[in-house]
């Protein structure tokens, strides 16, 4: 993408509408980060699309006519998809390569950030810090568009972003590989500067209002949490992101 468009131009570039202009860019393999649906919608190619986008796992949210106008005032057919901006990364090689060059592995997994300036924000802090990659379930999780673009300052064209099915075989495949987990939660009496980050680690982020699912919090080889002195009991995730990933930072240039 040239470095002369502007914001709208990328909003305009990132969009497919119609119902036949969708179910080929599903088939041609394009990225698309998620895909809008008019509610009650009917008929033969409609019914298509929903299986395609079924078998490909890609996110569907199924709104009112009015939202899908707002995105574009193009004739939609009531169907609008988002192209993802970059090219997700697969899980299994993605990881072999980051340990196969003999970096110090720093990865961040994320469970269903779903506000895209959080988003934005921890990618563009994760790209500071030099985190190797960030992994994030294909649904629940925030859209990779213009927004997150912007709000990342670009940090999405830096960093490789894999989107996966589920986020529990993730930590399995990091923890087979050597790759220690590490959950930021509030509920745990183990403080976050005690915790050792200096060696290959992934540090788990929670959602903004659940947290990390206890499923996943089940699987992690250690918990942390950040020491609070003030009333308010939390941190936004985009800031708790960035204190995790400078400690992490912090001890590895102590080494």
């Amino acid at each position: 993408m040239s470095p002369f468009h502007t914001f709208a131009d990328m909003q305009k570039e990132t969009l497919i509408y119609g119902l036949r202009a969708v179910i080929e860019a599903v088939q041609a393999e394009q990225e698309l980060d998620k895909v809008f649906m008019q509610k009650g919608l009917q008929g033969p190619l409609f019914k298509q699309l929903e299986g395609i986008l079924r078998q490909n796992r890609i996110p569907v949210s199924y709104v009112p006519y009015e939202k899908l106008n707002k995105l574009t005032r193009q004739n939609h057919q009531g169907v609008v998809a988002q192209i993802a901006p970059v090219t997700f990364q697969p899980l299994e090689s993605t990881i072999d390569t980051i340990i196969a060059s003999e970096v110090n592995p720093l990865i961040l997994l994320l469970d269903e950030v779903s506000d895209v300036r959080n988003f934005g924000a921890i990618l563009r802090t994760a790209e500071c810090v030099g985190v190797h990659a960030v992994i994030f379930p294909d649904k629940g999780s925030a859209p990779v568009n213009a927004d997150t673009v912007k709000t990342s300052a670009g940090a999405v064209f830096n960093i490789p972003l894999i989107k996966v099915a589920h986020l529990k075989d993730a930590i399995y495949y990091l923890q087979a590989s050597g790759i220690s987990v590490i959950a930021a939660t509030e509920k745990t009496e183990s403080d976050l500067f005690a915790v050792n980050m200096s060696g290959p680690s992934a540090i788990l982020m929670g959602s903004e209002g659940a947290g990390i699912s206890p499923a996943l919090l089940k699987l992690v080889e250690h918990k942390a949490a950040i020491p609070m002195k003030g009333e308010i009991g939390s941190l936004n995730v985009s800031v708790a992101a960035a204190v995790f990933l400078y400690e992490a930072l912090r001890q590895r240039l102590s080494q």
